[in-house]
């Protein structure tokens, strides 16, 4: 039990003779329910999403937030309790997702929707890892990670992001998005990719905090050649997919597999661990729209299975699948609302 629960049940010691011994058991273990369970810190965000067949039910709203809109979104994401938010994507197919001088820009309802967010970001105190990519076809990450027009433009793109906006103070770090993965293990160029980008983003932003984001955590070994890997690794942040929403991952099974990278992460001495944590089902099964889980059944499950063996828990992702209901600023279903609901209801218990 936390300093302030403590306080607030004994504030009521006073009125203890209105409650039986049964309901003041009952309040206790209301207050310790979750006190095991860490909450959401983080999310994804987005001004397009990469694959336009997942996304029918959010897009064309985003498309149309102005600046101020994109301003409140981020203001309600703190509200949540959002500490950190990773924008996914800086480019989209062949355009920028803000002015820029290498490729045309995505038309939007927000001229510059990155110093928007940013902006927001200063006022309200999260930290934004920025995107670096998705300049090439983002479904050869192969191609993405080693081809070497792609590298250069990619390069360029860190350059003019960091003179543009590297000033505010809400730029943490960078975000690497070309999904690696565990087969069990890292690929050569996976780690390649990862070290050029960071020594690029420590020249340009040298105090920046850089994060990763691979997926298949059911191949996680804790062996020497994993352990190498991850002390090879010039990555400050390791933040892995848990695959419960893309059904890579069985719901319930996910802690064990945390367990492994947990232990393998002790050894390296090196990346921190956080998880990325899937808020979203496909609505035909195993592809189509992203479409909110429901948090007592499932997202409460995910939290609960993998708070032991992380730092920090951030998902993917609150644009799209969680909405606070009753504005103007909805991108989603009306599922979406209720999920915010649910989850808010349950921050509010569990809340220090």
């Amino acid at each position: 039990m936390n300093r302030r629960q403590f306080i607030s049940i004994a504030g009521l010691s006073s009125a203890a003779m209105l409650f039986s011994k049964d309901a003041q058991a009952r309040l206790l273990e209301g207050t310790a329910k979750y006190s095991h369970i860490k909450p959401i810190t983080g999310s994804w965000i987005e001004f397009q999403h990469h694959l336009p067949n997942e996304s029918e039910y959010w897009d064309k709203a985003l498309a149309s937030f102005s600046a101020d809109q994109w301003r409140r979104k981020i203001f309600e994401m703190k509200e949540v309790g959002m500490e950190y938010l990773v924008l996914m994507s800086v480019a989209l197919f062949g355009k920028a997702l803000y002015p820029s001088k290498l490729a045309p820009q995505m038309k939007l309802g927000c001229d510059d929707p990155l110093e928007a967010v940013l902006g927001a970001a200063d006022e309200c105190g999260i930290k934004f890892f920025i995107s670096n990519d998705y300049w090439g076809n983002l479904h050869d990450v192969e191609v993405m990670m080693s081809d070497s027009e792609i590298r250069e433009l990619r390069e360029k793109s860190m350059v003019e992001i960091a003179e543009k906006y590297s000033h505010h103070k809400s730029f943490y770090g960078w975000y690497f998005p070309n999904e690696a993965y565990l087969d069990p293990y890292f690929s050569d160029s996976m780690i390649r990719y990862v070290n050029d980008c960071t020594d690029l983003a420590k020249s340009l932003t040298p105090n920046s905090v850089n994060l990763i984001a691979p997926y298949y955590i059911v191949k996680a070994k804790c062996d020497d050649f994993f352990v190498d890997q991850l002390k090879s690794l010039n990555i400050d942040i390791i933040a892995y997919q848990d695959g419960v929403g893309v059904n890579h991952t069985k719901l319930g099974e996910a802690g064990k597999h945390f367990k492994t990278l947990q232990q393998a992460h002790q050894k390296a001495q090196k990346s921190r661990l956080w998880a990325d944590m899937e808020l979203f089902y496909f609505e035909q099964g195993t592809k189509g729209n992203l479409l909110p889980a429901d948090f007592n059944d499932r997202i409460l499950k995910q939290m609960e299975d993998i708070s032991p063996y992380v730092e920090r828990i951030l998902c993917y992702q609150y644009i799209g699948v969680m909405n606070k209901p009753g504005t103007d600023i909805i991108a989603g279903t009306k599922e979406s609302t209720r999920l915010y609901r649910d989850y808010t209801k349950w921050l509010r218990k569990h809340k220090k």
